[in-house]
């Protein structure tokens, strides 16, 4: 496990991890973190969620579904970080991200800012490079994409991380957002690395995952730091990669994916509770796999687990389609338990009418709940 760096009085250092203990009481003194990942219903996809080309138009859209958001009682948001917008268009991007934060927090909701990404398709004859500008899209597929990152492929996925000249971009980007928003409240987690490992880059991935560390831990914000363990956690660390394992081990809180049912939940818990750490699910809600709101959102509230849920408002991301690998799945003989009749993610249509009204109405009891204790909770301290 990696050493705790904290001075005898408990103060974090320059560098290093939290204690588990100044863990525990950043995530104690806050009240519980539910919310989804966020991208509006007219952002084809990253680039035009950030990018300048009718950002205000799109902005508006985000407005309007983040007053949504804190309507359904949401307090945090997930925000993945788009890196060729950023070196494309680097000034416009801050502003943009300034933007984002601003309105967000303006409803009362807190951010979590992702880096590094490893859910990626390989460079093949399919592939084309991320640009700014006018983007399309493909209507019927799960992130607007015939070919994405959610398709079987045995060959490993392709990042502008494999680019010696272009590597060093990722870190200062990393390393610009943090020094700039180290303190600042409507920033609550910094997600350094999404599903690091995934599209067969294990070995690839850790050199890179370690400088993320390295370079936020340079800085040392006043916000906790994680990235997102998303193999079976149910076995244990015998379930998971040494990419995985070095994340569970250097993280402030502990971060997961997981699309599972209620069972498998209940087991990964019961292991991540050993490590005796906050813990937030930052990816969850597949109906078709029995992964659904009546059933998870109450759990994770119970245990005092963190949670965003993907996708928010319908649109053009389309991530309320199955994955294309569930489609090959299902072609191949396999995914027979697999609902179809159920949307994958989202929880409010084009109309922003619900998906299904019963699962707002359980969102938005729980969030009542878990209002009141905060409320007692601050009455006591």
């Amino acid at each position: 496990m990696a050493e705790d760096c904290t001075d005898e009085g408990g103060q974090i250092l320059m560098s290093g991890i939290w204690s588990r203990e100044q863990a525990c009481d950043w995530y104690n003194n806050r009240p519980w973190l539910r919310g989804c990942n966020f991208m509006s219903s007219i952002d084809a996809n990253r680039v035009e969620q950030w990018q300048e080309l009718d950002f205000e138009e799109h902005m508006k859209v985000a407005d309007a579904e983040l007053k949504l958001a804190a309507d359904t009682g949401f307090n945090t948001i997930r925000l993945v970080m788009e890196i060729a917008v950023w070196d494309a268009e680097h000034d416009s991007y801050m502003k943009h991200l300034e933007h984002y934060l601003e309105t967000a927090w303006k409803y009362g909701i807190s951010s979590m800012i992702v880096f590094g990404n490893d859910c990626m398709p390989p460079k093949d004859e399919n592939w084309k490079p991320v640009k700014t500008g006018v983007q399309t899209f493909d209507w019927g597929y799960h992130g607007g994409r015939k070919y994405s990152q959610h398709g079987r492929f045995a060959q490993m996925g392709y990042h502008l991380l494999d680019e010696p000249e272009y590597e060093h971009k990722f870190y200062d980007m990393e390393a610009e957002i943090i020094d700039k928003y180290k303190d600042d409240p409507r920033v609550c987690i910094w997600d350094l690395y999404n599903e690091p490992g995934n599209s067969h880059r294990d070995s690839v991935t850790m050199p890179h995952l370690k400088k993320y560390y390295e370079t936020a831990w340079e800085i040392r914000p006043s916000q906790p730091l994680t990235s997102g363990a998303w193999r079976d956690l149910t076995k244990g660390y015998g379930g998971l990669s040494e990419v995985e394992k070095y994340v569970l081990d250097n993280s402030d809180i502990i971060s997961f994916h997981n699309y599972g049912d209620y069972l498998t939940n209940i087991k990964i818990l019961r292991f991540l509770k050993t490590l005796g750490r906050p813990i937030i699910c930052t990816e969850w809600l597949c109906r078709g796999s029995h992964n659904t709101v009546q059933e998870i959102y109450p759990l994770f509230y119970l245990e005092k687990v963190g949670c965003y849920n993907w996708g928010f408002v319908a649109g053009k991301y389309q991530t309320y389609e199955p994955w294309e690998g569930i489609w090959a799945d299902y072609a191949a003989g396999g995914a027979r338990d697999f609902d179809f009749t159920k949307w994958f993610h989202d929880l409010y249509r084009p109309s922003y009418r619900p998906y299904d009204p019963h699962e707002i109405d359980l969102i938005k009891e729980v969030n009542r709940l878990a209002d009141e204790d905060w409320a007692e909770h601050s009455q006591t301290k």
